[in-house]
């Protein structure tokens, strides 16, 4: 069941029946209900309907619940024989989709495929994007770890060498890429060393580059940093340590010093790509 508000039973339910998964009839009830304020029926989602035998059943829930449909069928012969069948049993119907189709195809002089879901499919790059940058900011900066496995590409390196303008430009190409950050003397999330290690890109810089990179976060923060996070010598250990870090477990590097941030992503995506296949956004 899919609730479009705080459902209430003294409605009359509404039922979304879709040849796909029911997205467009969620959309169309969710548009018709808010010009109804304070009606609130439960909204039933049942996808996925592809054979007459199965409209029986599907009637006998609506008919038992009292309720109404709102069909989004494509499928031309589909789309009768549940019209037929809910009116012998007087269960009102609503066509999202029949008189859009018919009067279409009138116009442009074609029959329509009948084909449900070709909508979805069209806009799967597009949802895929979405997804990845969703992923990427519930990443970023080494929040929840424990879905590291799901990304296609983790980064990892020190403060300030620029592990999130990277996962967000990356994560906008329909990347999902989580990030790590690396602090000297705190050990790393163990999932760091448990996924696969193609996977996990290490970055590095110059020591005076990232110096410079800090200074500048340091100032923007009135200095609240401390002297450490500044230091040319504590950079350098701190450099040196992440390169162990990365030796230890087997992640390929990268030397983000002074690159535009479209090469490095060019340069993380080869290294990826060489172990797996991957859809590549346009």
């Amino acid at each position: 069941m899919v609730n479009l508000a705080q459902a209430d039973d003294k409605y009359t339910p509404i039922f979304i029946v879709s040849g796909g998964a029911g997205a467009l009839g969620k959309h169309i009830a969710r548009i018709a209900l808010s010009q109804f304020p304070g009606i609130t029926p439960p909204v039933i989602v049942i996808p996925q309907v592809s054979q007459v035998d199965q409209l029986p059943a599907i009637l006998d829930q609506v008919a038992q619940r009292r309720g109404l449909i709102i069909h989004t069928m494509v499928d031309p012969l589909l789309r009768e024989a549940l019209v037929r069948a809910a009116a012998e049993r007087a269960i009102l119907t609503i066509d999202t989709i029949g008189d859009p189709l018919t009067r279409l195809a009138a116009v442009y002089g074609q029959s329509p495929l009948g084909q449900p879901g070709l909508y979805q499919r069209q806009n799967e790059a597009y949802l895929d994007r979405i997804k990845a940058i969703e992923y990427t900011v519930d990443h970023d900066d080494g929040r929840n770890p424990h879905e590291l496995h799901d990304a296609d590409v983790v980064l990892t390196g020190v403060s300030r060498v620029g592990k999130t303008p990277l996962s967000m430009y990356m994560g906008v190409l329909g990347w999902k890429v989580a990030n790590v950050p690396l602090v000297n003397g705190i050990a790393p999330p163990r999932q760091l060393f448990e996924i696969d290690r193609r996977r996990v890109v290490g970055l590095t810089i110059e020591g005076d580059v990232l110096g410079h990179h800090r200074r500048w976060r340091n100032q923007a923060f009135q200095g609240t940093a401390g002297h450490s996070y500044t230091d040319p010598e504590e950079l350098d250990e701190e450099l040196q340590w992440a390169r162990r870090l990365f030796r230890q477990g087997g992640f390929a590097v990268v030397n983000v010093t002074n690159k535009p941030i479209e090469e490095t992503a060019d340069q993380v995506i080869a290294l990826i790509s060489r172990y797996f296949e991957h859809r590549l956004s346009a």
